[in-house]
């Protein structure tokens, strides 16, 4: 109203009302293009969002896979200590049996019997289990067996069906005659041994 009030002629008024349309749809336009650019920011700040949230999440796992790699490397430096440990151990149990072997094969052999002249010889074999060392000073261990020495010279290797290879290294009271104790290491082996009339093969 204002413009065609002003306007001091017809063409006047009608170039006013051609402006103010021309200024509207600017208006339009300025506010379309608002709208537009609210849109694109909203658009990127989700996105920015998701990406954000998606780093996160990597960094986390990434942290949890460090974590983990550590944990294995601890558990491999432990498990190699403790095979080195296990070798250590390995290297002096076999010194140890080294040395038994060599106490063994020091034992004296008392002069050859009448029961040696054969290479077999029939007895009765009674198993055992108990600790400590035999009447030669070595330990008790599998394959010490316990002899009359009258009957087998203390020293003598023999095979034992069923129990395996033996020596005999140890006396006892009541070892007396064709008898002789076989070592177990548990008392339910010896006691599934019991006693048993074996052929024995002397060596």
């Amino acid at each position: 109203m204002s413009v065609l009030v002003g306007a001091t002629s017809v063409d006047e008024a009608i170039n006013g009302i051609e402006n103010l349309h021309r200024i509207a749809g600017l208006d339009r336009q300025v506010i379309e293009a608002a709208k537009d650019a609210r849109a694109r920011l909203l658009a990127a700040t989700r996105r920015l969002a998701t990406e954000e949230a998606e780093a996160r999440e990597t960094a986390d796992a990434t942290a949890a896979t460090v974590a983990a790699l550590e944990a294995a490397q601890q558990e491999q430096a432990a498990s190699l200590a403790s095979l080195h440990a296990q070798r250590d151990a390995n290297s002096s149990k076999i010194s140890t049996l080294e040395a038994q072997a060599r106490e063994l094969a020091a034992v004296p052999i008392s002069a050859p019997g009448t029961s040696q002249s054969g290479r077999t010889l029939t007895v009765v074999a009674t198993g055992y289990s108990l600790a400590g060392n035999t009447s030669t000073g070595v330990p008790v261990g599998y394959g010490i067996v316990a002899v009359d020495p009258s009957v087998i010279a203390l020293g003598t290797k023999m095979t034992i069906p069923g129990y395996g290879e033996g020596v005999a290294a140890d006396t006892g009271g009541a070892i007396a005659g064709a008898h002789i104790d076989l070592w177990f290491p548990t008392e339910a082996e010896a006691l599934a041994w019991g006693s048993r009339t074996v052929t024995v093969t002397l060596h």
